[in-house]
């Protein structure tokens, strides 16, 4: 998710749920383990003996820890995510949380610029970060024996950043150069973009990670300072700690080199939200890079934390349902059986602090007819609506998310990324702890409210990706 040496809004998207198989993102979220209330010594700890282990603590400061051992080899992946994104920008200064990200290398009284990145590298590790709507993660991936290192090194940074105008402007300018090669340059990017400031009339979700171009060249040394001193604290952050190690050594060293930095009581999070949609909307991008039309729709659905939540388990497995292989139902009516598409699935996102979306997409065929194509989508949803899914399509998508559980054993890497975006969302234990079984538990019923809920027309933005010349 990029050529500059940071992975930021597009790499949290191919480790998150954007472009990761979304069965999986949430599929590992929450079948995790069972956690339990205790008290140790001044910490709040939860102990789970689930399938991934996962213990919780918290220190005095405000600072989560979340724990994953995994020992089947002497690595470790450690991690820092803050509950702070690119929604949480100020009006006007988009791309302030992307910019900090990167200004966060830029080094400490300790640490000069350019040193935490060659300590990691000379000690064998690797390290990047990310940026997305709802958090701010970084990472470092390295052996065991080498944990206090990183752990010092985060902490260190989490307080003492020193940014001065002779780093902080030229890094804007990597930060424009990033957008003009991801953004400016790639016309699905900036389709997207508009679709979803077109879908979030009112909500924060509908301005680009990045930044908009024209804000991004007036963000400011003060701007950045102002927003680390407000977000970047202990009781803003969780600690994910995945691979060869154990719930009291992770909470030994977090209090040694986390615990003595005081909290700065960050206030709540509160966002202007979307009012109800009243009618169905259209972008259309024309540009000559573009080979083969496609056509996506994006329908405002609720998450796990906001909005008809009741809904979000059965939305996965709609999505999953549609979409989630070359066997799904869009993909063998649209490809397969009537040939109008060269490709065709849906996807959901449903790990957000506030309302997300939920999309169903096509590539037309080369020479293939826009319209006709549209139409072949409008009649494949008319035909969910009116007649409904089969036990067997809602058994096999069930079955399919389930297994995806499993595979996340092997990845300590996948497993931090999912804990620490669903902690950082605010879900609760419980459901973690229950995806499995909640999904297990879902009907054809329950898949049909859901559909009938969120695919409706009003609720919905499509958008036409076209090559020059084409027609409408």
């Amino acid at each position: 998710m990029k050529t500059c040496s940071r992975p930021t809004w597009a790499a949290a998207a191919a480790m998150m749920h954007i472009a990761m198989p979304l069965r999986f993102a949430l599929g590992v979220v929450v079948a995790v383990t069972l956690w339990t209330s205790g008290i140790s010594a001044d910490t709040r700890a939860v102990a789970a003996s689930g399938m991934f282990g996962a213990e919780r603590y918290s220190l005095d400061n405000g600072l989560e820890i979340v724990v994953l051992p995994n020992h089947r080899a002497p690595i470790v992946v450690h991690m820092v995510w803050y509950r702070v994104g690119a929604a949480d920008d100020p009006v006007g200064k988009s791309g302030l949380a992307h910019f900090l990200e990167h200004l966060m290398f830029k080094g400490t009284p300790r640490y000069p610029d350019g040193e935490f990145s060659e300590i990691v590298a000379r000690n064998g590790g690797r390290e990047n970060a990310f940026t997305s709507s709802d958090y701010t993660g970084y990472f470092q991936r390295i052996s065991k024996d080498r944990l206090a290192l990183v752990m010092e090194l985060e902490a260190d940074r989490m307080r003492n950043l020193v940014l001065v105008e002779e780093t902080v402007l030229p890094e804007r300018d990597v930060v424009l150069e990033e957008r003009s090669s991801r953004t400016d340059n790639n016309p699905g990017a900036l389709l997207g973009e508009r679709l979803n400031a077109t879908l979030y009339a009112r909500h924060p979700y509908g301005t680009p990670i990045i930044g908009w171009r024209h804000e991004i060249e007036q963000l400011t040394l003060d701007d950045a300072i102002t927003f680390y001193d407000r977000h970047y604290a202990p009781d803003n952050a969780i600690l994910v700690v995945a691979g060869d190690v154990t719930g009291p050594e992770v909470l030994a060293l977090a209090e040694e080199y986390y615990g003595a930095i005081a909290p700065r009581d960050v206030p709540a999070r509160v966002r202007p939200q979307e009012p109800p949609p009243i009618a169905p909307r259209r972008v259309t991008y024309v540009d000559p890079q573009v080979s083969e039309p496609s056509i996506s729709r994006h329908f405002l659905a609720p998450s796990y934390v906001a909005g008809e939540s009741q809904h979000a388990v059965p939305l996965q497995v709609l999505a999953e349902l549609l979409g989630g292989k070359s066997t799904s139902r869009l993909y063998r009516d649209l490809v397969v059986e009537q040939g109008i598409a060269g490709w065709a699935g849906a996807s959901y996102r449903p790990m957000a602090l506030d309302r997300t979306s939920f999309a169903v997409y096509l590539s037309v065929k080369p020479g293939g007819d826009v319209a006709a194509a549209e139409a072949a989508l409008d009649r494949a949803i008319d035909d969910l609506l009116t007649n409904g899914v089969t036990e067997k399509e809602v058994k096999a998508a069930r079955d399919r998310m389930s297994a995806s559980v499993f595979y996340a054993l092997d990845s300590p890497s996948g497993i931090a990324n999912i804990f620490g975006n669903a902690m950082v969302i605010g879900m609760d234990t419980v459901d973690v702890e229950t995806w499995a079984e909640r999904v297990a538990a879902v009907t054809v019923e329950d898949v049909m409210a859901a559909a009938q809920y969120v695919l409706q027309p009003a609720r919905s933005v499509t958008g036409h990706l076209l090559p020059s010349g084409s027609e409408q």
